[in-house]
């Protein structure tokens, strides 16, 4: 438990950097990108995995 504490602290650490200098634009536009191409992908995957083969 203590090792994902650590874990989520790095990670807040590195948001908070990128929050203070202005690159969280980037990133929240990246991942609005990344969000529905792998959405798109788990839709696919889930119409490939409930045909019969």
């Amino acid at each position: 438990m203590l090792r994902w504490a650590v874990i989520f602290l790095i990670i807040a650490l590195v948001a908070g950097i990128f929050g203070f200098f202005g690159i969280v634009e980037v990133a929240a536009g990246m991942a609005k990108i990344l969000f529905f191409i792998f959405l798109i992908l788990f839709v696919i995957s889930l119409i490939i995995g409930r045909r019969k083969v």
